[in-house]
């Protein structure tokens, strides 16, 4: 079982806002390059400052990528408890022998961080957050997904992934997997459904009594 991070397991941004984090971020790309300005501050997504970044200048992507990687950390820190429901998914998927593992386009760190502050690092075998320098192997690229399947050895049809994102459902299917889309929001459920998802479910505890 695969559980995107962010949405399934923790509102990131829930204590540190992310379009505060985003305006820091396009602070501190825009002083190395002004040019940079017009176009980031169209965006409260600190991730798509970091990719229109790279976009426009690689070195400074790493340098705001990085900058993005220890707001992430410090996020989670005031993030507050588990999704409703996570915790109970991630017992019941241990329980029933399940080989689990976090794939985020958040950074490894941050993912770490928060399970490991909530007792939850022994549920999961494997965490794959974002490859440094290559936003393009983001979500919906399938890449993650793939090196997940890789480390839990089995087949990436074998995998179901839990995701709150049509990114999400798209890299699942790239992948050749499963994709359960958690609509925790009312307008994702009819997104899910056009992109395709396999299941659909608007709590997390769902996925707990599917599997018990």
């Amino acid at each position: 079982m695969l559980f995107d991070f962010d949405g399934p397991l923790c509102d990131v941004f829930g204590g540190l806002p992310a379009p505060q984090v985003s305006a820091e971020l396009t602070r501190q790309a825009t002083a190395h390059d002004p040019s940079l300005r017009a176009k980031l501050i169209e965006t409260d997504d600190p991730m798509e400052v970091m990719r229109l970044t790279y976009e426009s200048n690689p070195e400074l992507g790493l340098q705001i990528e990085r900058a993005l990687t220890a707001a992430e950390v410090e996020a989670v820190a005031v993030a507050g408890s588990p999704t409703s429901g996570a915790v109970a998914a991630l017992d019941a998927a241990q329980a029933a022998g399940r080989r689990i593992a976090v794939v985020s386009n958040n950074s490894a760190e941050c993912v770490r961080s928060f399970l490991e502050r909530h007792s939850l690092s022994s549920h999961v075998r494997e965490v794959v957050g974002r490859t440094a320098n290559r936003p393009d192997l983001m979500k919906p690229h399938p890449h993650s997904l793939l090196r997940a399947a890789e480390l839990l050895e089995v087949g990436p049809s074998e995998c179901v992934l839990i995701g709150d994102s049509i990114t999400d459902i798209q890299a699942a299917h790239l992948a050749g997997g499963i994709a359960i889309g958690y609509a925790n929001k009312p307008h994702k459920r009819d997104a899910f459904a056009e992109a395709g998802a396999e299941a659909i479910t608007e709590h997390m505890e769902a996925i707990a009594e599917a599997m018990r």
